[in-house]
């Protein structure tokens, strides 16, 4: 291993770690966006340029935003968060599976097999890949996009409405 992907992974296992550790929403959100910076770097890194260009246009830029986005219209005051007595039995809950989930990726990353393929691998230049985009399936990108704008835009009016508001439409 080399000393940048040594510092990509302690980056991106940081900023995650800390972002699961905080408390505060728009502080684990923001460190989730230099988390994906991280596995940005990290493609880059491996020689997949297109890879990362895309991970900072979408996780970085649109996905990070509409997390933002969601936090923000939908935090409650600090008068409506109930504080639980099953905080020790939830965190060691939390143990217990990070524990398990770092196992099972241990015995996945030292049971790979690390000999180099004979295959040749697929070249496709990101020519090729937005020709594709925008010829073919330029009408099913189209269409998600649209999805996407409405399910965003329909999560702000739903967010956006007032409680009272809703207590009088109900029967």
């Amino acid at each position: 291993m080399t000393a940048a992907l040594v510092l990509i992974a302690v980056f991106t296992l940081a900023t995650a770690a800390v972002a699961l550790a905080l408390r505060n929403l728009i502080h684990s959100a923001l460190l989730l966006i230099a988390s994906w910076f991280g596995i940005a770097a990290f493609y880059l890194w491996a020689g997949a340029e297109f890879v990362a260009f895309a991970q900072v246009l979408v996780y970085v830029g649109a996905v990070s935003m509409v997390v933002l986005f969601a936090v923000l219209l939908t935090r409650r005051s600090r008068a409506d968060t109930v504080v639980t007595s099953d905080s020790l039995s939830r965190a060691i809950s939390a143990v217990i599976t990070g524990v398990a989930v770092f196992g099972v990726l241990a015995a996945a990353i030292f049971g790979a097999r690390l000999t180099p393929s004979t295959a040749a691998a697929p070249t496709a230049t990101v020519r090729d890949i937005g020709m594709q985009l925008m010829g073919t399936h330029a009408a099913a990108l189209l269409i998600i996009g649209i999805l996407l704008t409405v399910a965003l835009l329909g999560a702000v009016v739903l967010a956006a409405q007032d409680p009272d508001e809703t207590k009088k439409d109900a029967p």
